[in-house]
């Protein structure tokens, strides 16, 4: 077992391992650390603990030691000094004529590297823009390319739901989104609808996707025959998921028919079988295929 802390430099971002050092270090505090990138300020989210050896990336990098006050002036400080360097960073994507979309700024804590974050359609040549910077800041200068998704979780704003963004709030890692989960939920495959601010697949549809297939199997699919618990024979309707009710056209003594509804249990029918799998597999390839081709990724 290995004794660990986990540090977050940016919110809803991705948490770190650190060795705690001997410190006393609890969730919620300060930590001046060692990163790719160099000295940084980080804030625990995860206070001591031990964790399975494999699960921990080695060497784990130390906790230099638990920020003071004089580091939280200089981190403030240094969230000023962003400001006035995203500033500078768009009269100079100006003056040069860049397709470029500056989206954030970001100082390591020594001011060591200064780093601009920004979407373009295609590759951009900034060699230019990245010596007119160094000119300016007298520090090192790095400029990256972010996708869409990024760009929303760095930004942020509301959902469709009323509510502030996944990924913005709490979401440390995008989890892969397919079709295939908006078909699970009975969700219209309208594009518009199933799709967030940043124009990708919902991170919400990963949310409740387990449960809908664990439900979703219990359950008759439209058009299947049953019998019921009243000893008729019927065509499934439709289906409530969430509630396990089915809809089924029974037809009664007299030949007439009726739409009834029952619960699952009061059901007889035959398992979902493979190859109806296989053909909803089949047409769900060919709805990423289309979606593909008219430029909407699924990530």
């Amino acid at each position: 077992m290995t004794t660990i802390i986990g540090v977050r430099f940016r919110q809803a971002g991705k948490i770190y391992y650190f060795n705690p050092s001997g410190f006393d270090i609890n969730q919620g505090d300060h930590v001046i650390v060692e990163t790719a990138r160099g000295v940084e300020y980080g804030h625990v989210v995860l206070g001591c603990r031990e964790v399975e050896d494999e699960k921990v990336v080695q060497p784990l990098k130390e906790v230099l030691r638990l920020a003071t006050p004089e580091d939280d002036v200089i981190q403030q400080h240094n969230k000023e000094k962003e400001k006035e360097a995203f500033k500078i960073c768009l009269e100079k994507i100006e003056k040069h004529g860049l397709e470029m979309k500056l989206i954030d700024c970001e100082y390591t804590f020594d001011n060591n590297k200064v780093l601009f974050y920004f979407t373009a359609d295609g590759r951009i040549d900034f060699r230019e823009l990245v010596k007119d910077l160094a000119s300016v800041f007298k520090t090192r200068i790095e400029l990256r390319q972010i996708g869409v998704r990024d760009e929303t979780k760095i930004i942020g704003g509301i959902g469709i739901c009323g509510r502030p963004m996944c990924c913005h709030t709490y979401l440390a890692d995008f989890a892969p989104v397919s079709i295939k989960m908006a078909k699970e939920q009975n969700l219209s495959l309208n594009p518009a609808k199933i799709s967030g601010v940043c124009g990708r697949l919902m991170c919400c549809l990963k949310n409740e996707e387990e449960a809908y297939e664990y439900l979703n199997n219990k359950l008759p699919n439209a058009g299947d025959y049953v019998t019921t618990s009243d000893g008729l024979k019927g065509e499934v309707a439709s289906v409530s998921v969430l509630k396990q009710l089915v809809k089924v056209i029974v037809t009664l003594e007299n030949e007439e028919k009726e739409i009834r509804e029952y619960q699952v249990d009061d059901l007889k029918f035959r398992p979902k079988k493979r190859k109806e799998k296989v053909a909803m597999d089949a047409e769900l390839k060919a709805l990423e295929a289309l979606e593909k081709k008219e430029g909407k990724h699924l990530e």
